[in-house]
């Protein structure tokens, strides 16, 4: 007797998905759409005009510090906030050629975010490799709250 199959496995089979995808396989795939920049490329790209979005929550940024000029936009509410046609957006960021780089922690979640920014339409939008972790170590300007 063979093994009775998921309702998931099902429903795969059914969309046409004989294997499930990992977020392994998910971010290779987001991160092969684009080119990523080092830290150093990054700050270069921001003096050069280019918009910094930190997608980190709030207690990293009060806690790790923040890169000078970045905007915050939580990666919960990036994608309202980037599309042109959201009535949610902030139309610092909400231009389809806005030339933008997503910075997370450690430069995973920004790897998806870029991906969903791409499939909106946006053509100049990367991230971090490495995210703040990586900015940090290489000793880039970081702001801290006072207390």
């Amino acid at each position: 007797m063979l093994p009775r199959r998921s309702r998931w496995a099902r429903l795969r089979c059914v969309r046409g998905q004989e294997e499930r995808r990992t977020i392994g396989d998910l971010l290779a795939r987001a991160r092969s759409r684009y080119r990523r920049l080092s830290p150093v490329e990054a700050h270069t790209a921001a003096r050069d005009g280019a918009i910094v979005v930190d997608t980190r929550c709030r207690e990293a940024l009060d806690g790790d510090g923040r890169i000078p000029g970045a905007l915050h936009v939580p990666l919960s509410v990036l994608p309202w906030r980037a599309d042109p046609d959201s009535p949610h957006r902030d139309e610092r960021i909400a231009r389809l050629d806005a030339r933008l780089i997503l910075v997370c922690a450690h430069g995973f979640s920004s790897s998806m975010a870029v991906a969903s920014l791409l499939d909106l339409g946006f053509s100049q939008v990367t991230d971090i490799d490495g995210g703040f972790e990586a900015w940090s170590v290489a000793g880039l300007p970081v702001t801290h709250a006072d207390h």
